[in-house]
């Protein structure tokens, strides 16, 4: 049977992660999912065009959404790690099942473990005996090492790469093309920059950017 599904969030992410649903749906016979539409509080003009062009209705407010439809599963695709957990929590309170999507072209490893509410696009690969969190985001062509460690809520964004026994903790952001060395902690709640080279632990809470990363 498919299991409806509602994405959270009109936005950039929200809209590549109807195109996972999309793909999975694709790719399986039959498919796993139908989308019921898109959550989103405050959607921008421009969002609104963006999803009424691919025929994706929005549903409405996340009030509206939790008043209306108590059996629809959720996925939130907004990239901001601390808004993500923080409704993330308001769901849990509310007893709704988050979904786990793996685009069929990204490719994991063997012993990975995949917490649920993850999104994983297209293009990632994950190596073996890999920890992915609840709710962490892979951006497209991210490449996570062996026996590396995703936490809760991280974002890891296009093109990044995790290095082997890396341990990325929750709430953190991986800018696009950023790099981990083998063996790092990025700590909790740190924002590491586009591009940047990280070479040695960040602190929680910290922001490093450039090469090395300071």
């Amino acid at each position: 049977m498919t299991r409806p599904i509602v994405v959270i969030g009109a936005g950039g992410f929200g809209r590549e992660t109807l195109d996972v649903i999309e793909a999975i749906n694709v790719a399986s016979t039959p498919s796993p999912f139908t989308i019921v539409g898109v959550v989103d509080d405050a959607p921008s003009e421009l969002n609104l065009m963006r999803l009424a062009a691919r025929g994706i209705p929005l549903i409405g407010s996340l009030d509206e959404w939790l008043a209306a439809d108590p059996s629809s599963s959720y996925v939130i695709g907004i990239g901001n790690p601390q808004v993500r957990k923080r409704i993330a929590d308001r769901l849990d309170e509310a007893g709704r099942l988050a979904a786990t999507l793996v685009h069929p072209r990204a490719t994991i490893g063997s012993m990975a473990s995949i917490g649920r509410g993850a999104v994983i696009c297209s293009g990632v690969e994950v190596s073996t005996n890999v920890v992915i969190g609840e709710h962490a985001n892979l951006n497209p062509s991210v490449t996570v090492g062996h026996d590396a460690s995703i936490a809760d809520f991280v974002s890891v964004n296009p093109a990044a790469v995790i290095s082997g026994d890396v341990r990325v903790e929750p709430l953190t952001l991986i800018g696009a093309g950023a790099v981990v060395l083998q063996g790092l902690t990025v700590g909790e709640g740190a924002t590491v920059g586009a591009a940047a080279c990280v070479t040695r632990d960040v602190v929680a809470g910290a922001t490093v950017k450039g090469v090395p990363a300071r």
